[in-house]
Order: structure tokens, then C-alpha cells, then sequence
């Protein structure tokens, strides 16, 4: 094979010009031989000039070809000389697309490990780590992200990251995580976002909570949330209950026995049938059985929001398995989001157990530590009403800043001591399980469980009133030897959130269904009080003579007026 042969199969699809590059052609013997006739040289011009032309027009072809595919250049694609595909490049396309989901779901994976968030359900929507991310993916309006900045919010809390956009894609909910973690606003945004402005229909929205307190709050949190969208919030209160208001408003923030007493009068007081989303907060409590639970309550207002588009959404610190049940059964495509783990205490929080031998020893072992020193504002849990007032006359006369609210005591009563101590103006405020359940107080340093609590529940969200939002805390929780039955499980909490245990309480046996169906019951404990049996006896003794004095004083009064009439 001569040089003009290779030289042809080489540059086949190509021109050149021999005339212009003769000299070359000599150098690089690329002329034809002699022997070749004029007509064979010219054919074989005329045959390359016609395979450059079908050259040419292929890469015109294919040139659009090569411009679709350098669009997934970045998905992982092969492109190659003059736009060819390699034989087999469609299985690769196919395989990088998948490779750019499994990186995709990777990153997914990787924010909820992150964040300790678990899902479960089917499809659960993507996670949005800021704020502006929810803007751009399901238009949230400028003015929430406006609010959510003026009251200093910086980027959503991980309950947020995951319950937002579950409610933004309509998605019913039951959400756990712990106290403090931002729950309220992980539910409000997305209501304000589907209910857009106020619109004469009335009531497109229930939210319920067990206590009037925590209603408060939440009412009070929409209104800072929602300023300046025009959306208009109401909270049910006595003054209220007899007139019919929901064409004036779009959210209704209750309790459910308030709102249970307005269906069941004749005609009722309230119509729910143009409800869109219906959250239910502090939802294992909603769902307690009982006296002290609200069930009947519960049911009664899930009937009356009779909307076909009716949404429902369960948040709590707490897991209960009764309500993961009846969710699983009555919700439709119900996504489930856990914080960290099941019935956990915050990290921000440093747990103290602390013995202090009999009843007695309680009182002391708290004048003990207020002599030390603590920084206000310090909340003291006791089991009931009766056993809050007599802490509270023991202290008050100590000469502390201190102050109780309880069950008992009028609606007034209760708003002053929740103001005083949201104020600073209280220091010290004693309470019950009432206090418990989802208030927020802003800064509160120390929690100090006077009476154990009855269950890890109870005492998950007792502690859960400091170390909120990221802040630090200190809950210190007083044990007898009557408390030994409960504390396994506390003991357990603690250790889950890294604080250390006595090892002899994580040995103990766990306690059997009579002990345990026995600690539901509220214990009975020796009074409060520094005074002796014998002298509050005599002081009792007193007390009734002199009222069987008053008696007998009175009556000779009335006798002796009877005579002097007659």
C-alpha cells in the first residue's frame, strides 16, 4: 500500500486540495503514480468530494443529537467525536439517571440523619432546611417569611424541616418531638399558607389544646405570625359563648370542653362545617380516657368538622400508641414524623435526681437550694391543688417572690399569675400537672419536681418548660423511698439524654401490672407544712369552738331582738 492509498483511507470524509499543497504532496509522496491514468484521478476526486458531502450532511444531523444530549452532560451522559453515541451509551444514560436520584435521595437521607427525623409512610416529601427554601418551592408568602424574621427565627427547627412541607402538600400528620422544639409554628405556617387571606366562610381552621393556657398561647403566637396577612384569629372565653362569631373569623383556637358545650346547645352556638384543617395539640393527652382525659370531648368535635376537604394534623412531645393506632386506621395517607427518640427528654437539659428521705425532707432540701441561689425564673411541680397551696403558705412566708396557680382558682386568677411570671414580677411559681403540658415561658432556668411524677410522660413534659429552643436548663427531681416504683423509667429518660444515673436504678425490675395499674392513682403524701400534727389538732379544736361560740352568740341575739320586737 502506497503513501496516496493510506492517505486516502485515512482522510476518508475529507478534501484536499492538491493543487494548492503540491508541494507537500510531493514531499509526503501522496501524488498518484504515473501508471494511474487522468480519468482514474479524477474519479477518485469526484468519489472523495462525494463522501465529504455525505459527511457533512450526517454531522448536520447529528448536531442536534449532540445539542440534546450535552443538556445531561451533567446527569452523567456521554458525548463523543462529531456527536456519535458509543455503542451501549443508552443503558449508561439510564443507569447516571439513576445514579443522580440515589445521590439526590442520599443527600435526603442525609438531612434526616442529621436532624434525627423518622418518617413513615409512603412518599414522604422532601425536607426544607431554611426558610427561604419553602418560599421558593411552595411560594410562601413574603410576608410569613417577613414575620417569621422580625420575631427571630433563623432557620426551621428539625420537626419543622419535616412537618412543613408535609402540611403544604396537604398531607395529614402525627407529629412527635420534644418540648421546645417549635411544634406550634411547624402547624401554623402551613394553615396560614392554605387559608392565604380572610374570607367570610367562617371557621376554615380548629386548633385544639387541653388547657386554656396553652390556647392562649397558641392564639397568641398566630397573631404575631399572621400580622399583616389579614387573617383573623379567635379564642373561645366565657364572655363569648352565647353569640355566633364565626363568620368574622378564620381561625379557632379552643379548648375542648368550651367548644363541646357550644355543639350540644339547641341550636348550637358554633357550625365547624367549613373546616379545612383540624389540629389537635398535646394529642395524647386529647386522647386519655377518663376524667382527666377528653376523648368524648374529642369525638364530639371530630363529628361536628364534617368538611370533605377537612384535613387533620396530631402533634405532641409524648408517643402514645393508642393515638398512632387510631391514626393509622382513620387518617388518610397518614405521614408519621419522629424527633430523635420516642419519649424523650432534650439534651439542652440537665437532670438531677436528688433523695431526700421522707416528705419532710423536701421542704428543707428546697429553702435549701433557693439559699444557695438560683437564677429566676424557677418552676415547683406538685401532684395536686391542695398540696400547691400549702407549699405556697410554707414559702410566701419566707419573705420569697413567689406565686401558685392551680385548677381551683377563677380564670382571672390564673391569667394574673401566668402574666406576673411571664413579666418577671413572680420569681418562684408553684403548679400542678395543668402547667405541665406545653406552655412556654421564655428563660425559665430551673424546674424542680417537688412530687415525683407518676409516669415518664409526666415527667417528659414537666422538664420540658426549660431548655426550649435551644437554650440550657436545670430540672432537679426529688425522690423518697416511696418513689421507688417510678424510678426505672425516669432513670431511663435520663440516660437517653446523656445524664448520668445511679446504676442500681437501671438494675431495678420492672414494676408488674398491678404495681403499674396502682401508679396511675394519684399517691397520698403527709401534708406540707412545718407546723406538728398536734398543733394543727389543737388549732382545729380551737377553731371549732369558737365557730360553736358564734353559733350560740347569735342565736341569744336573735332571741333577744324577737323579745324587744315584741
Amino acid at each position: 500500500m502506497d503513501g496516496f492509498d493510506l492517505f486516502r483511507k485515512l482522510g476518508v470524509g475529507t478534501k484536499f486540495d492538491f493543487k494548492r499543497f503540491k508541494s507537500d504532496a510531493n514531499v509526503l509522496n501522496l501524488l498518484p503514480a504515473a501508471s494511474v491514468s487522468k480519468s482514474a484521478t479524477k474519479k477518485a476526486r469526484l468519489d472523495a468530494d462525494h463522501e465529504q458531502q455525505e459527511s457533512d450532511n450526517e454531522g448536520q444531523e447529528l448536531s442536534d443529537v449532540n445539542h440534546e444530549t450535552e443538556k445531561h452532560t451533567e446527569e452523567g451522559d456521554l458525548t463523543v467525536l462529531q456527536g456519535l453515541k458509543k455503542k451501549g451509551e443508552k443503558q449508561r444514560t439510564k443507569k447516571s439517571k439513576q445514579s443522580f436520584a440515589q445521590m439526590k435521595q442520599e443527600k435526603i437521607n442525609h438531612i434526616r440523619n442529621k436532624n434525627r427525623i423518622h418518617c413513615f409512610g409512603q412518599d414522604p416529601p422532601n425536607p426544607c432546611t431554611s426558610f427561604k427554601q419553602l418560599a421558593a418551592t411552595y411560594g410562601l408568602n413574603p410576608q410569613i417569611i417577613k414575620n417569621i424574621a422580625s420575631i427571630g427565627y433563623t432557620q426551621p427547627t428539625p420537626i419543622q424541616i419535616q412537618a412543613i412541607p408535609t402540611m403544604m402538600d396537604r398531607r395529614e400528620i402525627l407529629a412527635c418531638a420534644p418540648t421546645g422544639s417549635g411544634k406550634t409554628a411547624a402547624f401554623l405556617l402551613p394553615i396560614m399558607h392554605h387559608l392565604k387571606e380572610h374570607k367570610k366562610k367562617g371557621y376554615r381552621a380548629l386548633i385544639l389544646a387541653p388547657t386554656r393556657e396553652l390556647a392562649k398561647q397558641i392564639y397568641r403566637e398566630f397573631l404575631r405570625l399572621s400580622e399583616g396577612l389579614g387573617l383573623k384569629a379567635h379564642y373561645i372565653s366565657k364572655s363569648t359563648t352565647e353569640k355566633r362569631l364565626e363568620k368574622k373569623y378564620d381561625v379557632l383556637v379552643s379548648t375542648p370542653n368550651r367548644l363541646v358545650y357550644m355543639l350540644q346547645e339547641d341550636p348550637p352556638l358554633i357550625n365547624l362545617s367549613q373546616v379545612e384543617w383540624l389540629v389537635i395539640d398535646e394529642s395524647d393527652k386529647l386522647f386519655e380516657d377518663g376524667k382527666t382525659g377528653f376523648r368524648d370531648q374529642l369525638a364530639k368535635v371530630y363529628q361536628a368538622c364534617d368538611s370533605n376537604n377537612v384535613k387533620r394534623a396530631m402533634f405532641s412531645a409524648t408517643f402514645a400508641m393508642e393515638v398512632e393506632e387510631w391514626c393509622k386506621l382513620n387518617l388518610d395517607n397518614v405521614l408519621q414524623v419522629y424527633i430523635g427518640a420516642k419519649n424523650s427528654a432534650t439534651t439542652t437539659i440537665e437532670q438531677e435526681l436528688k433523695f431526700v428521705g421522707t416528705e419532710s425532707g423536701k421542704l428543707l432540701a428546697v429553702r435549701d437550694i433557693i439559699a444557695k441561689g438560683v437564677q429566676p425564673p424557677v418552676l415547683i411541680f406538685v401532684q395536686s391543688k391542695e398540696r400547691a397551696r400549702e407549699l405556697f403558705h410554707e414559702l410566701i412566708y419566707d419573705g420569697m417572690n413567689v406565686d401558685v396557680i392551680h385548677s381551683d382558682q377563677t380564670q382571672e386568677q390564673r391569667d394574673n399569675a401566668v402574666k406576673n411570671f411571664r413579666s418577671g414580677k413572680t420569681w418562684i411559681l408553684i403548679c400542678t400537672e395543668l402547667m405541665g403540658r406545653g406552655m412556654d415561658f421564655i428563660g425559665v432556668n430551673l424546674v424542680i419536681n417537688y412530687d415525683f411524677p407518676n409516669s415518664a410522660i409526666s415527667y417528659i413534659h414537666r422538664i420540658g418548660r426549660t431548655g426550649r429552643a435551644g437554650r440550657s436548663g436545670r430540672a432537679i427531681t426529688f425522690f423518697t423511698e416511696s418513689d421507688s416504683m417510678y424510678l426505672r423509667s425516669i432513670a431511663r429518660v435520663m440516660v437517653n439524654a446523656g445524664c448520668p444515673v445511679p446504676n442500681y436504678m437501671l438494675d431495678m425490675k420492672r414494676p408488674n401490672k398491678k404495681i403499674r395499674r396502682a401508679a396511675k392513682r394519684v399517691p397520698k403524701r403527709d401534708r406540707i407544712s412545718t407546723v406538728s400534727q398536734y398543733d394543727i389538732d389543737k388549732l382545729n379544736k380551737k377553731r371549732k369552738y369558737i365557730s360553736k361560740d358564734k353559733g350560740k352568740s347569735n342565736k341569744r341575739a336573735k332571741l333577744k331582738r324577737d323579745a324587744e320586737k315584741s
